[in-house]
């Protein structure tokens, strides 16, 4: 995956749809949730605004999420929450995948943190690796 310090992109070998579909698919499988998904593309048609497919899919998982939120100095990571990954086409038509490396932006914080960030990282990378694989 080609990646700078904070977000990380791959190319999907599908369309943004498909791409999308495959992702849920595959954290339902790995018991996450996907309380929903935005259509930015259509969104800003609405306004106006015409710009090539862009979807953001949430993610949670209450294992990880329910970890941080139980305790009070733990909720300041509520910000990053659900989990997102953004499927968009390029101009070169091809759909990539891009997400936030959580376990990067965990390195600074305080270990009951970084551990439960580090876990659900490494789960939202192995969601995009089963589609792209």
């Amino acid at each position: 995956m080609s990646a700078n310090q904070f977000i990380i992109e791959q190319l999907s070998p599908f369309d943004v749809a498909t791409t999308v579909e495959k992702l849920i698919e595959a954290a339902i499988k790995m018991e996450w949730q996907n309380p929903a998904t935005h259509n930015l593309q259509q969104s800003l048609l609405k306004a106006g605004k015409e710009v090539r497919p862009v979807q953001v899919i949430e993610i949670c998982k209450p294992k990880f999420s329910g970890a941080m939120l139980e305790k009070n100095d733990e909720r300041i990571v509520s910000v990053m929450m659900p989990c997102r990954i953004s499927v968009y086409e390029k101009e070169d038509g091809k759909a990539y995948i891009a997400l936030i490396n959580t376990a990067a932006m965990a390195a600074g914080m305080p270990a009951s943190i970084s551990a439960v960030m580090d876990a659900a990282a490494a789960e939202t990378f192995e969601i995009v690796k089963s589609v792209i694989s």
